[in-house]
């Protein structure tokens, strides 16, 4: 395998910036809404933004100086005169218009208007929220910290939430925020998003209640399938413990089984690769537990 290896320093800073947010993807975007001393409101939208603490509840997004010539943007001349801010989520149904919004309008031209979006009356904060985006937060600007005077230079704006607005069409009939309800989208590099949506959405168990017993727990035979993937061999340490001896020779009497034992009898090799592509037919129907008892059913 080769590397392209680079430099920072040794590239222009547009290119720079091509390569990072190629590779740093996707973004979440926070679509800003500000007010400057005069009243006057700019909505613009920030892929630099993430949540970074739950108490207090912060969230952090960066208007970047201009790569071109380093000057600075509305929104973060807007917080320095009135440190209020609301982070609007993007839907794929407004991704269009939070792109028109972008666009470097003259200072004081109203984002909301031309971009076709709905401005309605935050409860805390002067600056209004997008009434189409499915979730708000109403924020307080406790910080913002300078990165640097030159073109590129991040700006970071460290929002308090001090509330926060969600559709009620997004969240599913147990009560919890829907990913295919909200239908976020994300910032990639140059032109492109992705959506979160279709394929693209896919879970992964958590191991913060139990203790996986690792990718290095696992028999080398398997380890170092030619058919697993290195996912596959994740999703298999992720499990607490392996089948017992008793559930697998149990398992072995499934027709299934036994076909392919029969058929494989003294042919080690193909037994072991079709043991470890049913064995990958149900981790990626996310039965971890039957698609160990496949792989050790060969032992």
């Amino acid at each position: 395998m080769t590397w392209k290896t680079i430099s920072p320093t040794e590239i222009s800073a547009p290119v720079l910036q091509n390569y990072l947010q190629n590779v740093i993807a996707p973004r979440p975007i926070a679509f800003a809404s500000t007010i400057d001393r005069e009243g006057r409101v700019n909505l613009s939208p920030f892929s630099f933004f993430n949540l970074f603490s739950t108490q207090p509840p912060i969230v952090i997004f960066s208007p970047s100086r201009r790569v071109r010539d380093g000057s600075t943007k509305h929104s973060l001349e807007n917080v320095l005169e009135v440190p209020e801010v609301v982070i609007n989520m993007v839907s794929f149904s407004m991704v269009e218009q939070t792109s028109l919004a972008s666009t470097e309008y003259e200072k004081g031209i109203n984002e909301f208007v031309k971009a076709g979006l709905t401005q309605e009356a935050s409860v805390l904060v002067k600056p209004p929220r997008v009434a189409e985006s499915p979730a708000a937060l109403e924020c307080k600007v406790n910080q913002i910290i300078s990165l640097g005077e030159q073109g590129g230079a991040g700006n970071l704006v460290i929002c308090e939430v001090l509330l926060i607005h969600l559709k009620e069409d997004i969240f599913d009939e147990n009560g919890k925020i829907s990913p295919f309800k909200a239908d976020l989208v994300a910032r990639m590099g140059g032109d492109w998003y992705s959506r979160a949506q279709g394929e693209s959405l896919f879970e992964i168990p958590k191991p913060l209640q139990t203790k996986g017993i690792g990718i290095d727990a696992i028999p080398a035979n398997i380890r170092s399938s030619n058919i697993l993937t290195g996912n596959n061999l994740g999703r298999l340490g992720n499990v607490e413990k392996l089948p017992t001896k008793a559930e697998i020779e149990d398992f072995k009497q499934n027709i299934e089984i036994q076909s392919i034992l029969k058929q494989f009898d003294n042919q080690p090799i193909e037994l072991e690769n079709a043991l470890h592509k049913l064995a990958q037919y149900y981790l990626e129907k996310k039965e971890t537990i039957t698609a160990w008892k496949v792989l050790l059913a060969g032992d």
